[in-house]
């Protein structure tokens, strides 16, 4: 059973391992207590396995960030795995929190199976909904040094809907914007849906005002420069 002192141990190695801002401790926390939340609801939850998965689940983020063709999932996975043998834990165990460690990330393959697992993807995506998860998008584009948004080639705004760069918009409409439909619990969906149209508003809240900055300001512009 997961008491005090083993949490302690774990999230410990957990602290030691962070260091993406917009991955840090306090997302590790709010992911853990959404992951409460959630389990709250459902049936026959191992909470063991559970909290020892939230607490690790990022902790492969520094090797990523070093490394981009490194998958910070499976790689934290199996950090979490080598952690918890070398501490005494049950390889079995170790397993089942590899497993929800390396099928937490939004991806279309290796989906999570384990009822742990799938409770540790939901409370990582509700993370990344409303504005916190915008916050959290806005933080680490900064962070990697990428715009706020591309331009067409007309010089206009674009929406980020067909866009190959990486910028906060083209993250909006390719993720963030789809992560409402990709929720295996029902508390999960819920929290969701609650926290969803504050994101949509935020974006095209954001979206209207930098077009129509460039839209009036380059037709102005240009009626400055014909008229010299």
């Amino acid at each position: 059973m997961m008491n005090r002192d083993t949490f302690k141990i774990i999230e410990n190695y957990m602290i030691l391992c962070m260091g993406d801002s917009a991955h840090d401790k306090d997302h590790i926390y709010r992911v853990l207590y959404n992951a409460m939340d959630i389990a709250a609801t459902e049936q026959n939850v191992d909470y063991d396995v559970l909290i020892c998965a939230c607490l690790l689940h990022d902790i492969g983020r520094k090797e990523q960030l070093e490394n981009s063709k490194l998958c910070h999932a499976m790689v934290g996975g199996e950090k979490a795995y080598q952690f918890l043998v070398e501490n005494s834990f049950d390889t079995a165990f170790a397993d089942k929190v590899k497993h929800c460690i390396q099928t937490h990330r939004y991806r279309q393959y290796n989906p999570p199976q384990s009822l742990e697992a799938k409770i540790l993807f939901d409370s990582d995506k509700i993370d990344a909904t409303g504005t916190l998860g915008i916050a959290r998008t806005l933080f680490y584009k900064g962070t990697v040094g990428e715009p706020l948004y591309s331009l067409l080639p007309d010089g206009r705004v674009s929406d980020g809907t067909t866009d190959e760069n990486p910028s906060f918009f083209q993250e909006y409409k390719y993720k963030l914007e789809k992560l409402y439909d990709r929720f295996y619990t029902a508390r999960g969906n819920e929290i969701a849906k609650e926290r969803r149209q504050t994101a949509v508003s935020f974006y095209a809240d954001m979206l209207r005002e930098v077009s129509d900055t460039y839209n009036q300001g380059m037709e102005l512009l240009d009626e400055t420069l014909e008229e010299v």
